[in-house]
């Protein structure tokens, strides 16, 4: 009759979950909605149930409860801490209340608990289904003016699910015409209908864990998360440990203890895990801390299974399990002070048509990349992410100092290389929209655009960008002159790389980077290398005196590549040559 844990997930947060189990000599049984969960066969046995079915999830412990001498129940980074509480407190297994998960499942509920307790935390209201189809939301912007004004908010705001994770559906919300469509998101992704607006929080953010035993809170590090592109927030990356001041780190920790004890989590005789996101505001003299959630679990994202593991040496899961099934829990001290940094790449819209990764990611000496996480392959459509679900893959990396484990995160994540099918018109959709086809914004206004251009032009770029030769799809001849007749095959010449850009070099020089980090020069070698160029990638004002039988990339070339990065320029060469194959450009 062997010690038995049930593990909530089979996804790929779950897998060090059941590994740690099995090692301390638990017989684990992994329970997950989707029999083709990634980590369905590290489990000894897999039962395909509903997460959500808390009812279902204590009917199947109940039939097994008496076939082991011990029986646990946990999740980690999932969103389903609610089904094992429920399950915990019906079967009288070691856990926390179930009013207690739902106080931290619940936005609205948990916002309510901060104010009870006078907790550092935004104000708020919650919306429903219901009122948004039949009450003042749909009576356009002075019905939303009187709503927000009756509950006292004002913007900018934030707009999520009281009941998702990741992201889903959360956005910034800066006016009154951006309501509407942002609730609407927002309760489209909540299981139970309702949305929480709440006043937007102004500041760096951070993430932490702890154990809960027995009313003993255990901090298990906390994380420099790395947000960007608004009006989403969008997790590119955390970094453990935290470099802030030890006072502000202080209180940062002092704030999310005073939380779990709010949501009833740290009871004396609780067993479980909390998981905080709060950020460092400034009210014009001084930072303090606002809590902008907590969970009653271990955090996913890879903080509780990977960095901090490999930041500390600490083992926040192993604690765990061990609390889950009664025992005091272990492995919690650090043994170690490096640094582990987790860095994600992404894309902008279309298809995979190929993933390459250069020689960084295979360089066997690279001792300090930890784990490479892909989340799509050849085939799957991709899009600019607007959570943190959405994105193409994660690099782990570590190392004794900061310096080199985010360098090598980063140098990592670059690596990776997508080529996008151009045969699939979302991605010309998105190309097209580049902010030099439309009239020329502001600063403001340009840093305010989603999906944003890969790279952030000044004005004064923007109007060198305009003094470029429009594109003829002219052929370099030894005479130095455009032939407009194409006498000779254009595709081969563009597949194998004979073909020269336009000189940019006030943007080549200016020192900007993309989203991804990369300069302007990185962006165009990831072209060529794409490309297979069997010539170099050169920018060029003139051609060379032996430049015979070249295609000349101009404007639009530069617009592409502005607008989706290297994506962008490789997807606009590779439509030249699909262009020829239907006969769009004639020879």
């Amino acid at each position: 009759m062997k010690e038995t844990i049930i593990i909530l997930g089979a996804g790929v947060m779950q897998g060090p979950v059941i590994n740690i189990a099995k090692e301390l000599g638990y017989y684990t049984i992994a329970l997950d909605g989707s029999s083709t969960a990634p980590c369905v066969t590290l489990a000894d046995k897999f039962e395909q149930i509903d997460l959500k079915d808390k009812e279902g999830i204590e009917t199947f412990a109940r039939s097994i409860q008496s076939l082991y001498s011990r029986l646990g129940i946990m999740t980690a980074g999932t969103d389903f801490s609610a089904s094992v509480a429920w399950t915990a407190e019906k079967l009288g297994l070691p856990g926390i209340p179930y009013e207690a998960a739902l106080n931290a499942s619940d936005k609205s509920r948990m916002r309510e608990c901060f104010k009870k307790a006078s907790l550092p935390s935004p104000d708020f209201f919650t919306i429903s289904q219901e009122e948004f189809n039949h009450g003042e939301l749909q009576q356009g912007s002075l019905g939303v003016k009187r709503f927000l004004e009756a509950n006292l908010l004002s913007f900018p705001l934030v707009i999520k699910p009281v009941d998702n994770m990741g992201s889903r559906g959360c956005r910034r919300v800066d006016n009154i015409d951006e309501f509407p469509e942002a609730a609407k998101t927002a309760i489209g992704f909540s299981r139970s209908g309702r949305a929480i607006v709440e006043n937007y929080m102004e500041g760096p953010e951070f993430s932490v864990d702890a154990i809960v035993y027995k009313g003993e809170i255990t901090i298990c590090g906390i994380a420099d998360r790395h947000i960007f592109f608004p009006p989403y927030f969008i997790e590119m990356g955390h970094t453990m440990p935290t470099v802030i001041k030890e006072e502000m780190k202080c209180a940062i920790l002092d704030t999310f203890r005073a939380g779990i004890h709010s949501l009833g989590i740290a009871g004396k005789d609780n067993v479980g895990a909390a998981k905080g996101d709060i950020k460092l505001t400034s009210n014009g003299t001084a930072f303090k801390p606002m809590i902008g959630e907590i969970a009653a679990r271990l955090s996913g994202g890879y903080m509780s299974g990977w960095t901090y593991p490999y930041s500390s040496g600490a083992l926040p899961i192993k604690g765990a399990i061990l609390a889950a099934m009664g025992k005091e829990p272990e492995g919690l001290t650090p043994i170690k002070k490096w640094t582990c940094a987790e860095r994600a790449f992404i894309s902008i819209p279309g298809t995979v048509k190929e993933i390459r990764n250069r020689e960084i990611i295979n360089n066997k000496e690279n001792v300090y990349i930890n784990d490479v996480f892909m989340r799509i392959k050849e085939g799957d459509k991709v899009s600019f992410p607007e959570n943190n679900v959405s994105k193409c893959g994660n690099i782990i990396a570590s190392a004794p100092d900061r310096e080199t484990a985010i360098k090598a995160a980063e140098d990592a994540a670059r690596a990776f290389l997508i080529r996008l099918d151009p045969s699939d018109l979302e991605t010309k959709d998105f190309l097209a929209k580049t902010q030099s086809t439309q009239r020329t914004p502001s600063k403001k206004e340009r840093a305010k655009e989603f999906p944003p251009d890969a790279f952030q032009l000044t004005d004064e770029l923007w109007e060198a960008l305009s003094q470029l030769p429009k594109d003829n799809l002219g052929i370099f001849t030894t005479n130095h002159t455009n032939s407009t007749n194409l006498p000779f095959d254009i595709k081969a010449q563009v597949r194998d790389g004979s073909w020269l850009i336009s000189s940019f070099p006030e943007f080549v020089s200016s020192g900007l980077k993309d989203y991804m980090g990369r300069s302007v020069q990185e962006v165009l070698e990831a072209v060529q290398i794409l490309c297979a160029s069997t010539a170099p990638c050169e920018t060029l004002s003139d051609p060379c005196e032996n430049a015979e039988n070249v295609v000349r990339l101009d404007r639009s070339f530069w617009e592409a590549l502005i607008r989706g990065g290297y994506q962008g320029a490789v997807y606009y060469i590779d439509s030249l040559g699909a262009k020829i194959d239907n006969k769009e450009i004639h020879q």
